[in-house]
């Protein structure tokens, strides 16, 4: 953006008001997860996306912090950013503090895990800088061995044509035969290299509502979702970034998972 000095960014918590959280419930949020996706007829949704669109609020939240600063200094040349253009914002939030990049790519924080939003303000000021945070996963490989297609090729390394989140929500047309089976009932998104990773213990709710989960989507089945008209898919979609696959992907994804299901049903 040309003009622009420096970058502030920012993050954003996103678990719903209603996780369970607190010193001895921690971890309880991934074991719901878990617990959901072991059963085939359940439709999992990644968590994320189950209420509000993120790219509306978190944008509209950037740009009343323009206002704040413009109403301190007066006004600014800025843009505001969230996941909407070809931004390298993990990079941007590693090197300004907010967390470190996991072996599963993702921005992670001691304090809230990788269940967080990221966004930014490209602005004319020169401002300081801050420092970035060292790396905490050591060892530990656990987003890498849980990866159902093995999309985590090596330590933060991603193989999208065989992420689910990928599969699921940018690719078009058929899925791949050979990664059908793997994506068992995750419908749009996917939590596991999350799930696994012991930092989002600490995972914080958000206090907005905006990220509660609407028309059910926390708990609905593969055959609910199934029954849904296209114009039903539209009303209940509307101000979701679900909406954006379109009806066509959202039935692919779904005969998908019946398909697992009926699979791991086994024979009649």
């Amino acid at each position: 953006v040309p003009g622009t000095v420096s970058v502030i960014t920012a993050r954003m918590d996103y678990l719903p008001r209603a996780t369970a959280q607190g010193p001895a419930l921690r971890g309880d949020w991934q074991a719901a997860e878990w617990q959901r996706l072991a059963d085939p007829g359940a439709a999992a949704v990644s968590v994320y996306a189950r209420g509000r669109d993120y790219h509306k609020v978190l944008r509209a939240r950037l740009q009343a912090l323009a206002d704040r600063i413009a109403a301190e200094v007066g006004p600014f040349g800025h843009r505001v950013f969230t996941d909407s253009a070809p931004v390298l914002e993990v990079e941007l939030a590693t090197r300004a503090g907010l967390g470190w990049r996991g072996k599963h790519t993702l921005a992670l924080s001691r304090d809230a895990g990788s269940a967080f939003f990221l966004g930014e303000l490209f602005v004319d000021l020169a401002l300081p800088a801050d420092a970035p945070t060292a790396a905490h996963c050591g060892t530990c490989s656990a987003c890498i061995d849980v990866c159902p297609t093995r999309a985590i090729v090596a330590p933060y390394r991603l193989d999208a044509r065989r992420c689910i989140s990928y599969l699921t929500i940018e690719h078009a047309g058929p899925i791949p035969r050979e990664l059908r089976r793997a994506m068992g009932n995750r419908i749009y998104g996917c939590d596991d290299c999350q799930l696994a990773c012991p930092w989002n213990k600490y995972a914080q709710r958000s206090p907005l509502p905006d990220f509660d989960p609407r028309h059910g989507l926390d708990a609905a089945t593969l055959l609910e979702l199934w029954s849904w008209t296209e114009a039903q898919f539209l009303q209940r979609t509307e101000g979701s970034a679900i909406r954006r696959i379109g009806y066509e992907r959202w039935l692919r994804n779904l005969a998908v998972g019946l398909g697992n299901a009926l699979r791991a049903r086994g024979p009649a």
